[in-house]
C-alpha cells in the first residue's frame, strides 16, 4: 500500500513538472516575435529510483535557463552601429549631392558655361552693347549660382547640427530608459525574461545611434560605455552627453570668422568628439565637421566653393582692370566686375555678386598691349574655358574640371557609403541569423516540444488514474 501511495505522489510531481514545461514552451511561442526575447528552457532532473529500497524515482522541474548569448548580441550591436553609420551617410550625402549638378544643365556648371560663352560672343563684337549686357547678366547668374550652392550647403550644415542635437537627446533618453530597467533588476528581478528582453532591445536600438559597449552584470544590470571609454550608465548612475558649437583654438584658426564646428562632450565636460566615430552620431559629426567644411570652409580651410569663387572673381577682375574701356586720349581704365566679402575667406561664394555700380559700357575690352588689341580682354577671358596659363586655372586645372572634382568627390563618397551600407546590411543579417540560431524561438521546435510533453502529460494522467483505481481496490480489500 505504501508503495502505491509513493508512486502516486511521484506521478503527481511528474505532472507538475510537465505542466511547467508546457507553460515554458507556451511562453516561448507567445514571445516569438518580441524584440530582444531569448527562448527559455526548463531543466528537468531525474529523481533517484530504487524499487527495492522503496525509492520511486520520477522527475523534478529545475530552474529556467535562458539561451541568450551575449557574444551574439554584441555582434548584432556592432553591425547595427556600422549600418547606422553608413545609412546616415547615404541619407546626408544624397541631400548634399543634389547641390552639385555635373550635367551642365543647371547650377554653377550651366552658369559658368554661359558666362564663358558670353565672353567669346563679346570678343567677336567688342563694341556691341547687347554683348556687354549679356556678360553682365551671365556674371550675375553665376554669382547667384554660387550663392545658392553655398547657402544650400550651409543650410545642410545647420540641419546636421540639429540632427546631432536630436541624436544626443535620443541617446540620453534611451540610456535613461535602460537605467530604469537596471533599477528594476536591482530590486531582485534579474531573472525576469521580460525585463531582459526590454533591456536588450533598448541597447540594440542605442547601438544604431552611438558606438556603445554593453557589459551585463550578474545582478541583471548593464553598464554602458560610449566608444569603449566614456561611461553612459553604471548601475543606477547615468552620465549624460551633450553637443555644442565651438571654434577650435589649437592650433589657432586661420579664418577667425569661419563657421563653428560641433563637439560632443561627456558628462564631465571633456571633449570626446574625435572619439565619437561610429553609428549615426559619428556619421553626422563626420558630415558636419569634415565633409561640409571641405566645401564651405571652417577655421582652417576656405572650402572649395570659396576657392573657386574667389579665383574666378579675382581673375576676371584682374583682366578687366588690366584693359581699357576707351583708348582715349586719355585712356579710360576698366573696372572690376565682381565683389565679395574679402574679410572672411569662408564667405566668398555666399557673398559673390556683380558690383551694382558697374554698367555694361564700363566693361574694358581693349588690351593696351603693346600691341593694342581692341578685343584682347574678352578673348583672354574666353580662354578661361580651356586655360593654358596657370593664372587662368584654379589649383592647376580649369574651372570646369575643378568643379567636376568637387562634385565628383561628393558623388564618390555617396557611392562608397551606398556600397558599404549594402555590405553592412548583409553583415547585420548574418549576425541576426546567427543570434537566431543561438537564442531565437523556433515555432517548429516548440510545436514538437508541446506535442511531446502533451502526450507525456496524457500518459502520466492515465497512469495516475490507474494508480487511483489500484489504491481504491487495495483499500476495499483491507476493509473486508
Amino acid at each position: 500500500m505504501s508503495n502505491l501511495l509513493a508512486t502516486l505522489t511521484s506521478a503527481s510531481g511528474t505532472l507538475e513538472a510537465y505542466g511547467r514545461m508546457l507553460e515554458t514552451s507556451q511562453n516561448n511561442i507567445s514571445n516569438a516575435s518580441t524584440p530582444g526575447y531569448a527562448k527559455q528552457r526548463l531543466e528537468l532532473y531525474a529523481l533517484p529510483f530504487d524499487p527495492a529500497g522503496g525509492v520511486t524515482g520520477g522527475v523534478r522541474a529545475g530552474t529556467l535557463v535562458s539561451s541568450r548569448n551575449e557574444f551574439a548580441e554584441q555582434a548584432v550591436r556592432q553591425q547595427s552601429s556600422g549600418l547606422g553609420y553608413q545609412q546616415q551617410l547615404v541619407d546626408s550625402l544624397t541631400s548634399v549631392q543634389s547641390n552639385f549638378d555635373i550635367s551642365g544643365q543647371q547650377g554653377i556648371p550651366k552658369a559658368l558655361n554661359n558666362l564663358l560663352q558670353s565672353f567669346s560672343a563679346w570678343g567677336a563684337t567688342p563694341d556691341n552693347q547687347a554683348a556687354r549686357e549679356t556678360v553682365v547678366q551671365r556674371a550675375t547668374d553665376l554669382a547667384q549660382a554660387f550663392q545658392q550652392s553655398s547657402n544650400n550647403v550651409s543650410a545642410q550644415a545647420r540641419d546636421a547640427e540639429q540632427q546631432i542635437g536630436q541624436t544626443v537627446d535620443q541617446v540620453n533618453q534611451l540610456v535613461s530608459q535602460i537605467k530604469g530597467y537596471n533599477q528594476i533588476a536591482m530590486q531582485g528581478n534579474k531573472s525576469d525574461s521580460g525585463l531582459s528582453s526590454n533591456m536588450h532591445a533598448a541597447v540594440e536600438q542605442l547601438a544604431t545611434l552611438v558606438d556603445v559597449n554593453a557589459t551585463f552584470q550578474s545582478d541583471g544590470t548593464v553598464n554602458l560605455m560610449l566608444n569603449g571609454e566614456t561611461p553612459l550608465l553604471l548601475g543606477a548612475d547615468q552620465f549624460k552627453i551633450s553637443s555644442s558649437l565651438y571654434q577650435p583654438q589649437e592650433p589657432p584658426p586661420i579664418n577667425a570668422n569661419a563657421p563653428a564646428n560641433v563637439r560632443i562632450q561627456a558628462s564631465d565636460g571633456s571633449d570626446i568628439t574625435t572619439k565619437t566615430t561610429g553609428a549615426q552620431l559619428g556619421a553626422l559629426l563626420h558630415l558636419r565637421n569634415q565633409i561640409l567644411p571641405s566645401l564651405i570652409g571652417d577655421g582652417y580651410q576656405p572650402g572649395d566653393l570659396n576657392v573657386m569663387a574667389k579665383q574666378l572673381a579675382d581673375r576676371v577682375n584682374q583682366l578687366l582692370t588690366s584693359g581699357n574701356i576707351t583708348d582715349g586720349p586719355p585712356a579710360q581704365p576698366g573696372v572690376p566686375l565682381f565683389t565679395y566679402d574679402a574679410t572672411n575667406a569662408t564667405n566668398t561664394a555666399a557673398s559673390l555678386a556683380v558690383d551694382p555700380a558697374v554698367t555694361p559700357d564700363q566693361l574694358a575690352a581693349i588690351s593696351p598691349g603693346p600691341p593694342e588689341v581692341s578685343n584682347g580682354v574678352p578673348l583672354a577671358m574666353s580662354a578661361l574655358a580651356s586655360p593654358v596659363q596657370d593664372a587662368d586655372k584654379v589649383n592647376g586645372v580649369s574651372y570646369s574640371q575643378f568643379y567636376g572634382q568637387l562634385a565628383g568627390r561628393v558623388g564618390t563618397a555617396l557611392n562608397d557609403a551606398t556600397n558599404y551600407k549594402d555590405v553592412q546590411q548583409s553583415l547585420l543579417s548574418q549576425a541576426k541569423d546567427l543570434r537566431q540560431q543561438y537564442q531565437g524561438v523556433s515555432l517548429d521546435e516548440e510545436a514538437t516540444i508541446l506535442m511531446q510533453f502533451q502526450r507525456a502529460y496524457q500518459a502520466n494522467s492515465k497512469f495516475i488514474s490507474v494508480l487511483d483505481q489500484l489504491t481504491q481496490s487495495a483499500i476495499d480489500i483491507l476493509r473486508v
